[in-house]
């Protein structure tokens, strides 16, 4: 009887490590690093009034954004997240380098942002409504009566005595 306890309790104890090692393997955070984050160094060397886009390229390589509206803003970006299982990812550090160039093409300042200057966003609920007047079901139906017979499509695709969507007629240069 002794033996059968001993027994069960190594199983148990087993099936508890088991249980215990899982469970650590499958919640341990997953760290991802995204984006192009210079070295300070490099983006000391850069000059305002003085380096111009090609330099910069140079120096620090390409963004990993360029402003919608102009090009006279360039992002560097960089953004460090924490996952754990299924759930969305948490940002634990994001930096940005905001290079901005005067009309020359000559960098007119350089930002550094982090995680504490940005905003949390809101979207607007619902949906963005388009232009024009909504039909009802009715007039959707009424509106379509007639429209979808072979007379008034001027034939199927399929029809020998149509070409180009009109009859074929004896000396047409569209003629088969």
């Amino acid at each position: 009887m002794l033996r059968r306890t001993a027994h069960r309790i190594s199983i148990c104890a087993f099936a508890g490590g088991l249980l215990a090692a899982a469970e650590l393997c499958g919640c341990s955070p997953t760290v991802a690093e995204r984006g192009n984050l210079p070295d300070p160094d490099k983006v000391a060397a850069i000059r305002p009034g003085a380096t111009t886009k090609d330099e910069v390229v140079k120096i620090l390589g390409t963004p990993s954004s360029i402003s919608v509206f102009n090009d006279k803003s360039w992002y560097y970006i960089s953004r460090r997240t924490e996952q754990l299982a299924f759930f969305d990812p948490d940002v634990l550090d994001q930096q940005v380098y905001v290079v901005n160039f005067d009309d020359r093409g000559v960098v007119k300042a350089v930002d550094h942002k982090n995680l504490n200057d940005g905003r949390e966003i809101t979207p607007a609920p619902g949906a963005t409504p388009a232009p024009g007047r909504e039909l009802t079901f009715l007039e959707q139906i009424i509106g379509n009566v007639g429209r979808f017979n072979k007379a008034a499509t001027g034939g199927s695709a399929g029809d020998p005595t149509t070409q180009t969507g009109r009859p074929y007629e004896p000396g047409d240069p569209n003629k088969r």
